[in-house]
């Protein structure tokens, strides 16, 4: 017995005013924390200020947990393991137990940024053509994501156990402690969960869904109501126990492999392939953005991605501009049109595809890409970077159910995390008190194209599919740390975090001014948005951008950036997150 519990019990946009946003860090960087426009303030409980450390997180009672574990002097990969632990708990629409993760850890003795890759892996049995019926059709999205088929093997909890086991410093067994209380105890249930609950999305209307969230009188639980998960209390004592081994064998492995297997289009996934399991970790992907060094995941996640779209903005004036000047925003949409277009094409697991990260990444590429920008909005198409291989057309649907994670402790140390169970509520199947994602529909539906191409993200035994996450970890160049950010929201988390991190690099915004401003996912011809002001509609819609209200799922960006006197952080105001710390 390896460990064991301890203790079981927008804001309108840019107003006229100025405010530090970074921090100063070197004779270049220090500079960017001076006099600013910035937007009107959030809900002030949102944002906070703190000397030592602090935590950034999409609940508040996450967030409580996550800041506790520091006060008793935990690292920054403690405050993870007990935030993950109750967000699946309390935001289980979200990121849980059964669902997959990324995450960069910047080492504030070393000035290393490593990044863990603990996203969800294909079963041994799943093929090509993974997502088509008997007859060789193609599934509906809905049908494969209900089905036993969409869940790939679980990753965040091996993941976070990995980076515990090498830069924790509080008994793994105790950091499970609030989450387990609240587990036995019950939590409120809050807005958004009660949302999420009466919403419309089919996981919600599953049977396992129906029958963990309708109280003894027949009625689903509302906002406020007191909601108790025992099974879930117990989950997490096993894992407190025996580490990633207590998810992914024994009792809760076999549970998930017969849950997975009932119903129509059941899973190949086996024992096996849940034992097998491993995460990954390495150096992260670090790129310079004017005079700073960006740091994400590598492939398959979305770190590539945000990359490029930051190469293209370099290019850009967009430095020059503000957050109330519409040819801003058209150069932000254009450049992320661009990142999107050769993400979708080149981007997947790199343990199966030739990824072309350097030609992706190299500058001479990358000025040429925002050359194409110009003045109006035309077809956009992707490029040809040096080393490209010949791969298909992408068919990738992604929702999304996610959550981000910031957090600093109290020696500099830095997390950034991004979590998920894929759609809204995983596949909508539970066991041990969490759901079980449906990663794999991350996957391109179709595999390849007519001529027999395959596309970069086709689905493939023990593959890891394409992901939109991308956390992010602002460096200098003499690799102090600047800032953490992150968001959810499906594919247009490549949007959101590039907001974020133009808001906190170019704009010189504090962080919750930065998360609050509006979004605009611009991908293929496509431009939704929200809570822009008419001027700026008006004028993006002569440059050829006309702006969709109608989106996916909302932003739920975290940020926090180092000041001279400590940290700064902000939390969305589209969603429940708070900042605290110390």
């Amino acid at each position: 017995m390896r460990r064991s519990i301890l203790a079981l019990g927008l804001s309108a946009l840019v107003l006229a005013a100025t405010q530090p946003a970074l921090a100063r860090q070197t004779e270049a960087a220090e500079k960017v924390a001076e006099a600013a426009p910035v937007t009107a303030p959030a809900r002030e409980e949102q944002s906070a200020t703190a000397p030592h450390a602090m935590v950034a997180a999409a609940n508040p009672l996450a967030v409580k947990a996550g800041v506790d574990v520091l006060k008793a002097g935990g690292s920054a990969i403690d405050a993870a393991v007990a935030i993950q632990a109750v967000l699946g708990l309390v935001e289980p629409q979200s990121s849980g137990l059964g669902g997959g993760a990324f995450m960069v850890y910047y080492d504030a003795k070393t000035r290393q940024a490593t990044a863990y890759d603990g996203r969800e892996v294909a079963p041994a049995g799943a093929g090509d053509h993974l997502f088509f019926d008997e007859n060789g059709k193609r599934l509906p999205f809905v049908t494969a994501v209900l089905g036993g088929i969409s869940t790939g093997v679980p990753g965040a909890i091996a993941m976070l156990d990995m980076a515990h086991r090498d830069h924790g410093k509080l008994a793994w067994g105790t950091l499970f402690d609030q989450a387990h209380v609240l587990a036995q105890d019950g939590f409120a249930v809050s807005p958004r969960l009660a949302r999420m609950i009466a919403s419309k999305a089919p996981q919600a209307s599953a049977p396992d869904a129906r029958r963990y969230f309708t109280k003894a009188d027949g009625t689903p639980y509302l906002a406020g109501d007191r909601l108790k998960n025992l099974d879930y209390a117990r989950s997490l004592e096993r894992i407190a126990r025996y580490g990633a081994s207590g998810l992914l064998t024994g009792p809760i492995a076999q549970q998930i492999v017969e849950r997975v297997h009932q119903g129509p289009y059941p899973s190949t996934l086996t024992l096996s392939d849940l034992a097998s399991y491993r995460p990954h970790s390495g150096p992260a992907l670090c790129n310079p953005y004017r005079i700073y060094l960006v740091c994400t995941p590598q492939a398959p996640s979305g770190g590539p991605g945000l990359q490029i779209a930051l190469g293209v903005l370099e290019h850009t004036d967009i430095d020059k501009r503000s957050a109330t000047d519409e040819k801003a925003w058209f150069e932000f949409a254009q450049a992320s049109r661009l990142a999107y277009a050769d993400r979708d094409r080149y981007v997947g697991d790199p343990a199966f595809v030739q990824v072309p990260l350097d030609g992706l990444l190299d500058p001479h590429y990358l000025k040429g890409r925002a050359a194409e920008i110009g003045d109006r909005a035309g077809p956009v198409t992707f490029g040809m970077p040096r080393g490209a291989p010949k791969v298909g057309i992408d068919a990738t649907d992604e929702p999304g159910g996610t959550s981000h994670i910031v957090v600093i402790d109290a020696q500099g140390n830095v997390v950034s995390m991004t979590t998920t169970v894929e759609s809204i509520f995983g596949s909508g199947r539970m066991v041990g008190g969490f759901f079980l994602n449906n990663q794999l529909t991350d996957f391109s539906f179709s595999p390849t194209d007519d001529d027999g191409a395959k596309a970069a993200n086709a689905p493939g035994p023990g593959k890891r599919p394409r992901s939109s996450m991308a956390p992010a970890i602002v460096l200098t160049p003499q690799k102090k740390f600047v800032a953490a950010a992150g968001s959810p929201g499906g594919s247009a988390i490549q949007a959101y975090n590039l907001k974020v991190l133009v808001a906190l690099l170019d704009w010189k915004m504090t962080p919750q001014d930065a998360v609050s401003l509006p979004n605009l996912v611009a991908k293929g011809d496509s431009y939704s948005a929200d809570m822009f002001p008419q001027p700026i509609m008006q004028g993006l819609a002569a440059r050829g951008m006309t702006l969709s209200t109608s989106r996916g799922e909302e932003s739920g960006l975290q940020a926090i950036v180092a000041t001279p006197k400590g940290y700064v952080g902000g939390a969305d105001p589209r969603r429940e997150g708070v900042a605290r710390g110390f």
